[in-house]
C-alpha cells in the first residue's frame, strides 16, 4: 500500500469520526457534547425539532363587556411564549353602533394593542364587529375580506364569517339586538326571554351564506394535499341544524383531518363531531358568568406536528414572566369571575 492510499484512508476515517462526533466542520450539529461513550445523563437524542413543526396561538372574545387591561396582558404573555402566528375568533371591539367615528376609534384601540405582539395577528369577525352595514363597511375598508384563507407550512387556515346574513336580515337582527340591549335591564327575566332578539336562531349560531360556502368549497378542492385544516369562526354555525352551507363544508372536509375553533359563548367546551375536535373557547377579556367555572380568560397554544396538532390551553393567571409575576401589571386583575366573587 503506497503512502497516498494510507493518507487518503486516514483522511476518510477522521472525517467519519468528526461527523459522528457532531463536529463536521463549518456546519455544526445543533446538539454537541463531549460524552462519546454510554451511559449518558439524558434519556435519548431524538429531539423534537422537525423543520415543519410550528406553534400558533388563539385568543378568544375581548368583547361583550370588555374588562380593562386583560387583552393587554394576553398580548404581553403571547410575546413571552413566541408563537409563529396568532389567530382570533371574533368580538374584537364593542361595536353595536352605526357611528363610524366610534367604530374607527374602537378599531384603532384594538389595532394598537394587537400590534404589540411580536408575531402577526389574524382577525376573525364576530357579532360585535359585523352586525350592521356600517360595521361591515368599516371592516372592509380597514381589513378587506370578511372571510379568507391562507396556508402556512402546508397547513390550511380557514377564517369564516358567522355573521354572513342578507342585508335585510342583518338589519332586522341589529335592530332587535339594539332593542334588547336598551330594555333588558328594566324588564323581568321572563319578559326578556320573550323579546324578539332572544328568539332569533342567529343570536346563538350565526349564519353562513352560499357565496361564502362556495368560496371555501373551492379553496378546499384546490388544496387536497395539505397536512391539516383549521377552521376559525365566532358563532358556532356548526350547531345549527340542517344548515346546508356549512354542512357542505364539513362534507368537503370529511376525508381529511381538521380542527374547528369558535368563541361567542364565553365558556370553554370541547365536542367531538364527525370524529374531529370542535373547540369552543372561553374569553380573553370578555364578560364572564360568575356561576360558570368554564368561563375564564385563556389563550390556546397549538403545535402542529407530523402526527397532527397538540392543543394546550393556558390560563392567563398562570403565565408568569421571569420575575414570577403576570406581565403588563396583571397581578391585580381577575381572570375568572367564579373565583373572584365580591364578598
Amino acid at each position: 500500500m503506497d503512502t497516498r492510499t494510507i493518507v487518503f484512508r486516514k483522511t476518510i476515517s477522521v472525517a467519519a469520526l468528526l461527523l459522528l462526533m457532531g463536529c463536521s466542520g463549518t456546519v455544526p450539529t445543533a446538539f454537541q457534547h463531549n460524552l462519546y461513550e454510554r451511559p449518558t445523563p439524558w434519556t435519548h437524542n431524538r429531539f423534537d425539532n422537525a423543520e415543519d413543526k410550528f406553534t400558533f396561538a388563539i385568543f378568544s372574545d375581548l368583547n361583550g363587556g370588555e374588562r380593562e387591561k386583560v387583552f393587554e396582558v394576553a398580548v404581553a404573555q403571547l410575546s413571552l411564549l413566541r408563537p409563529e402566528l396568532i389567530l382570533s375568533v371574533g368580538d374584537l371591539i364593542d361595536g353595536g353602533t352605526e357611528n363610524r367615528e366610534t367604530l374607527q376609534q374602537e378599531w384603532e384601540s384594538f389595532d394598537e394593542r394587537a400590534s404589540r405582539a411580536v408575531t402577526p395577528v389574524f382577525k376573525v369577525g364576530g357579532n360585535h364587529d359585523l352586525t350592521n352595514q356600517t360595521m361591515r363597511d368599516v371592516w372592509m375598508e380597514r381589513y378587506g375580506a370578511r372571510y379568507y384563507h391562507f396556508i402556512y407550512k402546508n397547513v390550511l387556515f380557514l377564517a369564516l364569517d358567522s355573521e354572513d346574513y342578507s342585508d335585510d336580515r342583518m338589519q332586522e337582527i341589529y335592530e332587535a339586538r339594539a332593542e334588547y340591549i336598551e330594555l333588558r335591564d328594566s324588564m323581568e327575566p321572563e319578559q326578556v326571554k320573550e323579546m324578539k332578539y332572544m328568539k332569533m336562531p342567529e343570536r346563538t349560531t350565526g349564519e353562513m351564506g352560499k357565496k361564502q360556502s362556495d368560496y371555501f368549497l373551492k379553496v378546499i378542492a384546490e388544496h387536497p394535499n395539505v397536512d391539516w385544516t383549521f377552521l376559525f369562526m365566532h358563532k358556532p354555525v356548526w350547531l345549527k341544524e340542517n344548515d346546508p352551507e356549512f354542512a357542505a363544508i364539513e362534507s368537503a372536509l370529511s376525508n381529511r383531518p381538521y380542527t374547528l375553533f369558535n368563541g361567542h359563548f364565553h365558556s370553554y367546551s370541547h365536542t367531538i363531531k364527525n370524529g374531529r375536535d370542535y373547540i369552543m373557547l372561553g374569553t380573553t377579556g370578555g364578560s364572564q358568568n360568575a356561576g360558570n367555572e368554564m368561563s375564564f380568560d385563556h389563550v390556546t397554544m397549538v403545535t402542529m406536528t407530523k402526527d397532527g396538532p397538540t392543543i394546550g390551553n393556558l390560563r392567563l393567571d398562570g403565565i408568569l414572566d421571569k420575575t414570577g409575576h403576570i406581565p403588563a401589571n396583571g397581578d391585580s386583575l381577575c381572570f375568572q369571575a367564579s373565583r373572584c366573587k365580591e364578598e
